[in-house]
């Protein structure tokens, strides 16, 4: 497959059909990885750490608690 590079500020961009974006799990804000070896480019979704999503947690982003209705059962103390 072919794709054009455009420049883009100071740097080179390129566009990521949406079928190729689909199968590799990337979106708008996805955070990759880019290697360079023998001149060619590899771009993989980076996979991220527990410690890195733990951190990544702000009172703003957390989800509240949620009620599952009365404790029944062993649930009751």
């Amino acid at each position: 497959m072919e794709a054009k590079v455009s420049k883009w500020g100071n740097s080179l961009g390129i566009r990521i059909p949406q079928w190729i974006a689909e199968q590799a799990d990337i979106s708008d804000g996805s955070i990759i990885e880019i290697d360079f070896k023998d001149k060619a480019i590899l771009i993989k979704k980076k996979e991220l750490s527990l410690e890195e999503m733990l951190n990544s947690i702000t009172p703003e982003n957390q989800h509240k608690e949620a009620s599952t209705g009365s404790k029944v059962g062993g649930e009751a103390w």
